[in-house]
């Protein structure tokens, strides 16, 4: 007969793989109604909670976990890649999972951990914003947060982070566009549940204008997702709406290339009567047809110092670090200085 586990608890009593683990080990903040529902599973199916996160640090695992925020997105395969090389070395497995729930990142984590009994986890993406100690502490292994902004309320000792300033990069993206003469400029960034990285994208481009003393316009706002589709259905949106635009700045390449479809489409040349900068420099970039300006991100460093940082945590040679790279602005065709 299979035995019950924590997951089937979970199916049972209608509820996440956290929420159970919680009632187990105590929590309060569970509702008193929840937690009366999956005490009565457990007890219908005389569940024996030995798997809880506290049990499953196991010093024997050699398994990583890389969760990653949404489907398949260019800008981590290279990172995914430096990951396993620098972990394989030490003789550790990874485990890749995408996250597209709509729960919490943090819950999607800690469900990622309890499943595979992970001896550490990189996040790469995902909102960590509102993330708690209490959130930190029940993963009960060693996690550090990449490309992502890092928690807020949370004891820096808790964690690790490999990051960029995302508000500084956005700035600069911006910037540039008005040093070569534009002041009707647009901006494509995330909406929905990404209240990290877009967020502070969207931050730098304001603070730009607000430096420069140009207006904010509603209406040269649009958002998206981090695919080509999502880039190029909100770029028809945008340019329906604000014609005048002479410049766009998209934070990421990936929506940026499915932006300069939808111009094309509208009659605006790339980059005779449309400019438009992305973000990340991933492969595509420098191939397409006009090679893409963009904010470049140390992607190999950034992803070996996740590897190392987590490493040497797990095997108690060092304490959470915190590290921040520079980026860099990447000129190529896609932006046309204005006379």
């Amino acid at each position: 007969m299979k035995t019950t586990n924590i997951k089937d608890i979970a199916r049972l009593a209608g509820v996440g793989v956290s929420t159970v683990s919680r009632v187990i080990n105590g929590h309060p903040d569970v509702k008193d109604e929840t937690r009366e529902a999956v005490h009565a599973v457990i007890e219908k199916y005389n569940y024996i909670p030995n798997n809880s996160a506290r049990n499953l640090k196991r010093t024997e695992s050699s398994n990583i976990g890389i969760l990653i925020k949404g489907l398949y997105n260019p800008f981590f395969a290279k990172m995914i890649q430096t990951i396993e090389k620098t972990l394989a070395k030490e003789g550790f497995s990874v485990i890749i999972h995408y996250n597209t729930e709509e729960h919490r990142d943090i819950d999607a984590a800690y469900e990622f951990v309890v499943e595979k009994r992970l001896r550490g986890i990189i996040c790469l993406g995902g909102d960590f914003d509102q993330v708690t100690d209490v959130d930190i502490e029940r993963l009960d292994i060693p996690i550090v947060f990449t490309s992502t902004e890092v928690p807020s309320g949370a004891s820096t000792a808790l964690f690790s982070s490999v990051i960029i300033d995302n508000e500084k990069a956005a700035y600069r993206a911006t910037e540039y566009l008005y040093e070569i003469g534009h002041r009707h400029i647009g901006l494509l960034t995330s909406g929905g549940e990404d209240r990290s990285v877009g967020t502070y994208r969207t931050n730098g481009y304001l603070k730009l204008l607000g430096n420069k003393g140009i207006p904010k316009q509603e209406h040269y706002f649009e958002w998206g997702s981090y695919t080509f589709e999502s880039g190029y259905e909100a770029t028809k949106r945008l340019l329906e709406k604000a014609p005048d635009l002479t410049a766009i700045v998209v934070i990421s390449d990936v929506m940026a290339i499915g932006a300069a479809k939808a111009a094309k489409e509208f009659g605006r040349e790339i980059p005779e009567t449309l400019s438009i900068i992305g973000f990340d420099d991933i492969d595509y970039a420098a191939y397409y047809n006009p090679p893409l300006t963009t904010i470049r991100q140390p992607v190999e460093e950034i992803a070996s110092a996740s590897a190392e940082i987590l490493l040497n945590v797990i095997q108690g040679e060092a304490t959470h670090q915190h590290m921040v790279y520079e980026t860099q602005l990447v000129q190529r065709a896609s932006c046309a200085e204005l006379l």
